[in-house]
């Protein structure tokens, strides 16, 4: 949850898409790297051509140099056109839209955005798209044709089941968490564990998908407990008017329960502020070309 930002890669022929998150720009270099490598070897073909905008981050000695070894055709875009990038533009607002729809549909935290983004990315991989006819990016740039049977609705609350050897035999079976995509390393589930605040990945859960997690709770329940602040004109007020009342408190029999001065009060806390982020967006070509765009920050 510590990335500022992330980077898309798109092939411009089966409009496949990977996500990099980043915690500072001067990253895409070595994740730019990094997915080379790891495209070349899946597909067994080269990157023939890079096309990016004008940003600090591609148009450097380094990344040139790079290029130049690797035999890529680095080609940037007008300033002010990013018609020219119409694909990457096109993709990352919708990645965008549905990274923000599913936060708000369940109400999560800003917090878990790159999980959104993520699962995003992950979905519209599965979806089918007028670029590639009868078939969805993922099948047609590895040939094999994906199923959704797993597919389950993001930020639902779900219940993991806790293995026999890790807990008692009067110990409750399952943990609460909240659902939070698909974890790509193994067939698992991330989930956000809300009793030990940790993101796990586990094959065995139930979901509900119709439940929504209050995030809200711990805060109304400081604010049903909290004593609003009196100025000095009510105080004087008060023990002008309702002198009997006074004497009452002031008999109060030892260890009874006090009303906290104002300096003792219960401060709501302040809200986490929220994320900036610098939307970094490539696209790859299985045949010939990929592209990227770095947008300003939100």
């Amino acid at each position: 949850m510590k990335n500022r930002y992330f980077i898309l890669f798109i092939d411009d022929y089966s409009r496949m898409t990977w996500v990099y998150f980043m915690r500072e720009k001067s990253e895409v270099f070595k994740v730019f790297k990094k997915f080379k490598n790891l495209v070349e070897k899946q597909s067994g073909r080269s990157i023939k051509v890079l096309r990016s905008d004008r940003g600090k981050e591609y148009n450097n000695s380094e990344f040139d140099k790079f290029c130049e070894e690797e035999g890529i055709e680095h080609q940037t875009t007008v300033s002010y056109n990013p018609q020219q990038n119409g694909v990457s533009e096109r993709k990352n607002r919708t990645v965008m839209e549905m990274a923000r729809s599913m936060l708000q549909e369940k109400n999560l935290p800003k917090a878990f955005w790159a999980e959104a983004v993520y699962t995003a990315v992950y979905l519209l991989n599965r979806c089918p798209t007028k670029a590639v006819q009868n078939m969805t990016p993922i099948e047609a740039w590895s040939g094999k044709k994906p199923s959704a049977k797993h597919l389950r609705v993001f930020g639902s609350i779900c219940y993991v089941h806790i293995p026999t050897e890790k807990r008692h035999k009067l110990e409750e079976k399952t943990e609460k968490g909240i659902f939070l995509g698909y974890s790509t390393q193994s067939k698992g589930y991330r989930i956000y564990n809300l009793k030990t605040k940790k993101l796990i990945i586990s094959r065995d859960v139930e979901f509900d998908e119709d439940a929504m997690w209050n995030w809200d709770e711990e805060k109304v329940e400081r604010q049903s407990v909290m004593i609003p602040k009196e100025t000095p004109s009510q105080q004087q007020h008060e023990e002008g008017t309702d002198q009997a009342e006074m004497e009452r408190r002031s008999q109060q029999a030892p260890g009874s329960p006090r009303r906290p001065p104002p300096s003792e009060e219960i401060e709501e806390e302040t809200p986490p502020r929220r994320t900036k982020l610098s939307v970094i967006y490539m696209k790859h070509a299985t045949s010939s070309c990929w592209n990227q765009r770095i947008l300003k920050p939100l």
